[in-house]
């Protein structure tokens, strides 16, 4: 389903919006009717689903609406894989249980902190077999694409977003809030997606998700691709989840809505999954492209 935006809010008044009421205010326009319902889903506990990548491996709990996110970037036939930000690890138990036997998986994080947590999930709930396939690094994803010889045939970048389900939840960053926060993630975000379709090989698929609310973020922010480069190409029918996800989680996965350059998943209409939006896109190859 489409979400359309009815009212618009304008750049001057957006920079006047501050604290819990101007939060209130932003969101309401962009929701409208909706955002009642939407507020107080955020405002419910997330119930997170188990992934086990083998029988005898403690299950990894994360969001059904990332699993949804991860399983919808196709692994058949790829052979160079790339987590651009990984922490604190859903996503990559997720594409090293589906990737090819022959694939590698290179699991980046910028965050030092954060590094140290991926790499003891990849150690506690990854076979040893997958695990030596499973490469992680601490480098920074927008400057990644400078070394030649970084080449992927899929990409996965869940990028560090304005985060409002967790915003909406504290006090003292509601009271901080402002639009300002959502233009710094966007720079932020625009270095890695920009960094991550440089690295991606012909006819391979980049997946970008975040888990914010704003069209700036998501919409907005892939749309730029289309004016930067050449061979972008937006997936709008996502592939089916794979059979083999079943054997990994017992859960099922929220259908996400249709926007207007990729799918959202929303709480109040997703039994409390997500916020969750992602675009998946491929980048055609020269000959497609002319």
């Amino acid at each position: 389903m489409r979400r359309k935006n009815t009212k618009k809010m304008t750049a001057s008044s957006s920079q006047k919006l501050r604290g819990s009421a101007g939060f209130e205010e932003y969101y309401g326009e962009l929701f409208d009717t909706r955002w009642p319902a939407l507020r107080e889903a955020l405002l419910q506990e997330a119930s997170p689903v188990a992934w086990q990548s083998e029988e005898k491996l403690p299950s990894y709990y994360l969001d059904a609406a990332s699993i949804r996110a991860a399983v919808s970037l196709p692994l058949q036939g790829a052979f160079q894989i790339l987590d651009l930000c990984a922490a604190p690890g859903g996503k990559t138990l997720v594409l090293s249980s589906l990737m090819d036997e022959d694939a590698r998986l290179l699991s980046n994080e910028r965050s030092r902190e954060r590094l140290v947590r991926l790499v003891r999930v990849a150690d506690q709930h990854m076979s040893e077999s997958v695990r030596k396939r499973v490469s992680i690094c601490g480098k920074d994803g927008a400057t990644l694409c400078r070394n030649p010889a970084n080449r992927f045939d899929r990409i996965l970048q869940d990028a560090p977003c304005s985060s409002e389900r967790h915003v909406l939840t504290s006090p003292r960053y509601l009271e901080q809030w402002s639009p300002a926060r959502i233009k710094t993630q966007v720079v932020a975000q625009w270095a890695l997606l920009s960094s991550a379709y440089r690295m991606l090989n012909q006819d391979g698929y980049l997946l970008y998700a975040t888990c914010a609310l704003s069209p700036e973020e998501n919409d907005k922010l892939v749309a730029r691709l289309e004016s930067k480069f050449e061979g972008v190409e937006f997936i709008h029918n996502l592939p089916p989840v794979p059979d083999s996800v079943s054997r990994f989680c017992k859960e099922s996965l929220p259908e996400p809505e249709r926007t207007e350059l990729g799918f959202h998943v929303l709480p109040d209409r997703a039994e409390g999954r997500g916020p969750l939006y992602f675009s998946l896109i491929h980048k055609k190859s020269r000959e497609d492209a002319e």
